[in-house]
Formats: C-alpha cells, structure tokens, sequence
C-alpha cells in the first residue's frame, strides 16, 4: 500500500498545452521545468496575411510619418518581415530604429532585440489598458501604427484614439482554428481524465477547445472536468472568455507570459 501511494503522490501532472506549433519545443521545456509532463495539441494556427494597409504602413514608417510603431507580439515583428524583400526589411529596420517602438511583452521586445531594435519601451502592463494607459500622456496629434493579428482588441485603438492619437492598424497575420486527429484525440484523453491541467493563452484557443469539444457533444462534460483540474489563463480577456463559456481559470497571473503562467499553475498541485 505505500509504495502504491507514494506512486500516486509522485505522478507527474500532464499539462495541455494548445499553443501554435511553432512554440511547442519551447512550451515542452518551460512544462518540463516546472514539472509537468506536456501535452501540446495546438487550438490555434497562425496564418501570415497582407492587407490593404500594408505597404502604407511600411511607407509610413520609413517615411517618418508614424511616430509610434507597436508590436503586440513576437509573430507581429516575424509576420511582417516575412512580406518584405532583404533590401525592404533593412531600410524598414533601420527606420524603426528611429521611431518609438513598443513592444508588449519580454518575448516581443526580446525579438525587437534580435533584429537590432535595442531602444524599444515595453509598457509594465502587457494588456490594451496598460499600453493605452503608458501612452496616453504623449500621443496626442501623433500617428500611431499597429502591426498585430486579424483578432487584435479593438480595446487598444478606442483607447489611442480617445488620447487624441490618429492610429493606423494593420492585420499582418490571422488566427484559425486547426482540425485534426489531435485535437479530436485532446477532447477524448480530457474526457478520460488523462489530462490534470489545461494552459489557455488566448481567447481564441479557448474558442477551438470548446468548439472541438462541441463536435464530440462533449460540451457539458468538459466543463465539468475543467472545473475539477486546474485551469489557468493568460490576461483578463481570456479568463473572460472561459468564463462565457462556463469555465472559471484558477490562475490568471499578474505577469502575462507563458513561463509565469505555468509557474502559477505549479502551486495548485
């Protein structure tokens, strides 16, 4: 009977882990660190597009029109790279060079860092109400570019806009929801009681579990095991969004990364 315990008290949580697949040896690693066994299935897959306000706003900024350029993401900066030619990429880099760049979140600044942008503010709030709240004192009269996903806040430029910024957006990637046998397999081990924690960085991830939940006529039976596990959530507007689903996160935390998320998420074990 005790080692049959200590086997149970010994059993390693297995984390889901839903972020795109570009970040699964990264997410494994900080799960692994913190003592989880990782289960990355992704909810969410990132699809680069180019709007009609793409070229003006590459225009903008090496013409020096914009005065502010922001980053809401790493995939923001790569998003917007990969449109442009190496000469269009050097004088678009050397030009924000001269513009104050914002980047929301360490993960974004340190990807400003990588292609030389080393003088970028990082606002102490990574969400749309700390960056509009950094802002607001200095942008009046001034333009504003965003760079950032199809399903960005529209929270940020109502904001910008009410401090008396003219604020351009620009979609430079989009988010979908992948179908697969692994997300169909995620609903089945949840159901199984496979899974003792759940990691939502987004709204929309939170959107594709229940929707892949829903296909199974699983809905109500989800939320029940979630209320059960541990849940945790990335910023406000994602614990929202579990909770319109009838799904409450246990842990939000203060600081909105993937590694402070998990580090949170340890404690409930």
């Amino acid at each position: 009977m005790t080692g049959e315990r200590n086997m149970a008290e010994e059993k390693i949580p297995v984390l889901a882990i839903m972020r795109p697949e570009s970040y699964r040896e990264k997410s494994e690693a900080i799960a692994r660190d913190y003592g989880f066994e990782p289960l990355c299935v992704p909810m969410i897959k990132l699809e680069g597009i180019k709007d009609d306000g793409f070229e003006p706003f590459i225009q903008r900024v090496i013409d020096g029109t914009s005065d502010y350029v922001v980053f809401t993401s790493a995939n923001g900066i790569t998003f917007t790279l990969d449109k442009l030619t190496e000469d269009e990429k050097k004088n678009f880099i050397t030009a924000l060079k001269k513009r104050k760049v914002i980047a929301i979140g360490p993960n974004t600044e340190k990807e400003l860092v990588r292609i030389g942008i080393e003088n970028s503010f990082m606002p102490a709030d990574y969400s749309s109400e700390g960056i509009v709240e950094a802002l607001c004192p200095e942008v009046k009269g001034k333009t504003v570019d965003l760079a950032r996903s199809a399903y960005g806040a529209k929270l940020l430029i109502d904001g910008l806009e009410k401090c008396g910024a003219t604020v351009y957006e620009t979609h430079v990637y989009t988010l979908s929801i992948p179908e697969g046998a692994a997300q169909k397999e995620l609903i089945e081990r949840t159901l199984s009681g496979e899974v003792d924690a759940f990691a939502f960085t987004s709204s929309m991830m939170v959107r594709g579990f229940m929707k892949h939940a829903e296909n199974l006529g699983a809905s109500e039976a989800v939320k029940e095991i979630l209320s059960r596990a541990v849940v945790g959530a990335i910023g406000t507007p994602t614990g929202n969004t579990l909770k319109k689903h009838g799904v409450n996160a246990n842990v939000i935390p203060d600081e909105f990364t993937f590694e402070a998320l998990i580090k949170a998420m340890k404690k409930e074990f």
